[in-house]
């Protein structure tokens, strides 16, 4: 089944994948555009070397992607790529060879494990299968592919081939030669790239081979390592480049040799060692990326954001990236290096920020608009909440004890309100604005307890929270394509707390003049129907409906029910594209059905972090993004990262019309990956998804608004002593209350 899918892969990017135009002026040593060299294939997705893993690198990168493999050695001197020594990281052998463990000295150190030179070829490829050894990575085509021998890898026919000799001292101290291995004719024919981090390798294999047709390239590790041949570490090593320019012609760095980062996880500033390398004509080959690895906060969890900080920093370009994931690669070259924005169309789907750029600086503040607006979003937003004296302001959610430290303030107000939701919480609505203004802003991530993936902690308690009049008047002096306002808890605030929150909004955006103008679109959403009811006579106003669960259908009945009240959706992404256990499944025809009756439709909520994106989009967002804009046609993405939708929306990689270039980045097909799963390993079918149904759309009219009465005053003193006590019990059984919640996200 796999080979029909990359089938599909390569017909599509057989006519899109070339390399990028010459026109391109890079930094590089040879002045042409940085490689992209594929570790072991797509490993990001398949296990290592596999099959699978280079058919689909070839599939999905750039036409001139170098495939590499890290060579060892079996007992009878046959070629496998595999990336570590140890055969039982990243295979099942200890389960096929229970008792092939052992212990040998490598570099030094005495390692055990189960090594490829205490089995023949025909032992390890006739039984032993590979299993991927990275947690973040799908475990469903674990022992379904076999090893690959270093000419399976070449018969693959890849454009460029490197061969990574990492352990040539061991090999040769238990009587296997490296060097003779290479040295036959018909292996060395197609080998591009030969790497080592052993000089003494090097230096004898250089003799050996036709260096116009083969580079030698010297692999530096840990600057504290210690290197084989010379003894020295390979940070003094890195001091004299020179010595190295005699016997190889390039160099592989970690790369944070280049850009290094500091304890707290930000970029320091580059280090000089590419402009020095390239003085002494030594090509510089940068390694260590993968999509799903955590990365400085500078990338906010956008990978292409770090490629292009290697090969479009306007002070140097790497020579080539090495990674486990070459489609991102290949779009961070042929796509985003050295490309302006082009202006949008009307076509292009609209990015909505998320409570402003969220996953940048804490939602709804000054700083989080300011972001967004800098970082290309169409449209800002706020979700209006009430404070207690009737203060209209922007913040994600009622529950103030996320977003910000009320906690640490007003944990005694902490309460259980079940008509808004079913966990305690702090709300704006007990809180005066004086008491919200001295509230700092938190910076949170959906994520943090789940995967360890905080969000920015230098900017986690800037900004300040804007009054919705402040929020208008910056949309319009941003000069924004438009905003949009949600609004929630409408009949709850009339009826038990006396606030007109319906009344708060449409009075702010009368007095801020975007009921008589044009020029700005509004956008007014709620999943409450009764709410969007009261703005249907302002023309100037689009109004959505939140359609907060996931449905797998909209019949006619209910979508014709919201073009009653709404001119827009919005759906959660699982709605359009659902999911089973980290694999895609299909795509529902849910959009399609709500543009058939001319409703825009919008998705959210779209996130960069790597945990929330399915095996499918490649641990991308950009795949996602172009999945439900270029594949499917969304009208609107709402997202907490603008600066990523941005990128690829006013790119011409977006709309297949690269004018210098012939590589599109393509949107991924829903449930084509899970054909892939033999049946037998597919994860269980889910229960389905309800289809949308008219109570789902309709609700009832909204309460008056009704003050609520005042509590009678009390009759009997209490004594401070016992009131103490009470509000200390109470703060404990609350901060309690709150620890034990989990983090939910959308």
């Amino acid at each position: 089944m796999i080979k029909n899918v990359v089938l599909v892969f390569l017909v599509i990017h057989a006519t899109l994948a070339n390399s990028e135009s010459a026109s391109k002026k890079w930094l590089t040593l040879n002045g042409r555009g940085p490689s992209v060299i594929a570790r072991g294939g797509f490993s990001g997705l398949f296990p290592e070397s596999s099959d699978f893993a280079n058919q689909m690198a070839l599939a999905t990168s750039l036409s001139d992607v170098v495939v590499l493999c890290n060579l060892q050695l079996t007992k009878d001197g046959v070629g496998i790529c595999q990336g570590d020594i140890r055969l039982d990281n990243t295979t099942n052998i200890a389960m096929v060879f229970e008792k092939g463990s052992k212990t040998y000295k490598v570099n030094g150190q005495d390692i055990t494990g189960w090594f490829a030179i205490d089995f023949t070829a025909d032992q390890l490829l006739a039984n032993v299968s590979l299993v991927q050894n990275i947690f973040s990575r799908p475990s469903a085509f674990d022992a379904m592919l076999p090893i690959s021998t270093v000419d399976d890898v070449r018969s693959s026919n890849p454009p460029a081939f490197w061969l990574n000799v990492q352990y040539d001292a061991f090999y040769t101290e238990n009587k296997l030669s490296v060097a003779n291995y290479i040295q036959k004719a018909a292996r060395l024919q197609g080998v591009n790239y030969i790497s080592s981090p052993e000089i003494g390798f090097l230096k004898k294999i250089s003799g050996l081979v036709n260096k116009a047709k083969t580079k030698l390239v010297f692999v530096f590790l840990d600057k504290n390592a210690t290197e084989p041949t010379t003894k020295q570490t390979y940070g003094s090593i890195l001091g004299n480049l020179a010595t190295i320019k005699t016997f190889a012609s390039g160099i592989v760095v970690p790369k944070d040799y280049i850009w290094p980062v500091n304890a707290a996880n930000y970029l320091e500033a580059p280090t000089s060692l590419v402009k020095d390398a390239h003085k002494l004509s030594l090509e510089v080959y940068a390694s260590g990326f993968a999509n799903d690895f955590t990365t400085s906060y500078n990338y906010s969890y956008d990978p292409s954001a770090e490629y292009l900080q290697f090969i479009d920093n306007s002070q140097f370009s790497v020579d080539g990236l090495i990674t486990d994931f070459p489609p991102t690669a290949s779009e961070a070259v042929a796509c985003f290096a050295q490309y302006t924005d082009i202006k949008p169309t009307k076509e292009q789907a609209l990015i909505i920020s998320h409570n402003g750029a969220s996953g940048v600086y804490a939602g709804s503040t000054d700083l989080a608009y300011q972001q967004a607006v800098e970082d290309g979003a169409d449209i800002i937003d706020c979700s209006v909440q009430m404070s207690k004296d009737g203060v209209a302001f922007c913040l994600d959610s009622v529950d103030v004890t996320a977003d910000t430290t009320a906690a640490t303030s007003f944990m005694s107000l902490s309460t259980t309100i079940p008509e808004i939701q079913e966990s305690a919480g702090i709300f704006s609505f007990d809180l005066s604005w004086s008491d919200i203004q001295t509230l700092q802003p938190q910076l949170t991530s959906p994520f943090e307890n789940k995967g360890g993936l905080p969000r920015n902690p230098a900017n986690k308690d800037k900004g300040k929270f804007f009054t919705l009049p402040e929020f208008l008047e910056f949309a319009k002096v941003k000069a924004v394509t438009g905003i949009l306002i949600n609004i929630e808890n409408a009949a709850y605030l009339a009826s038990q707390k006396g606030l007109d929150i319906v009344s708060a909004a449409n009075t702010a955006l009368s007095n801020a003049t975007f009921d008589k103008q044009s020029t700005q679109k509004v956008l007014i959403q709620s999943e409450d129907t009764s709410v969007l009811s009261k703005f249907k006579n302002v023309p100037a106003y689009s109004r959505v409906l939140y359609l907060k669960d996931e449905i797998s259908d909209a019949p006619r009945t209910p979508v014709e029910e919201i073009k009653k009240y709404a001119d827009a959706v919005t759906l959660p992404r699982f709605s359009i594209v659902p999911t089973v256990n980290g694999f895609t499944t299909a795509t529902t025809k849910v959009v399609n059905e709500m543009q058939a009756a001319n409703l825009s439709v919008y998705v959210s909520v779209l996130r960069n972090e790597f945990i929330s994106l399915p095996f499918d989009y490649f641990s991308d967002p950009t795949i996602e993004i172009a999945t439900y804009t270029s594949g499917i046609g969304v009208d609107g993405i709402i997202t907490e990262y603008p600066a990523t939708a941005s990128r690829y929306l006013r790119n011409p990689c977006s709309s297949n019309s690269m004018p210098d270039s012939s590589y599109s980045i393509m949107p991924a097909e829903a449930g084509s990956l899970l054909k892939t799963v033999p049946e037998e390993t597919q994860p269980p079918a889910s229960s389905p998804t309800p289809a949308l149904d008219v109570a789902d759309v309709v609700d009832p009219p909204l309460p008056a608004v009704t003050k609520p009465e005042s509590p009678p005053p009390a009759t009997t003193p209490h004594s401070s002593a016992l009131q103490n006590i009470a509000n200390e019990g109470l703060s404990l059984v609350a901060i309690m209350t709150l620890t034990l919640l989990p983090l939910m996200c959308d």
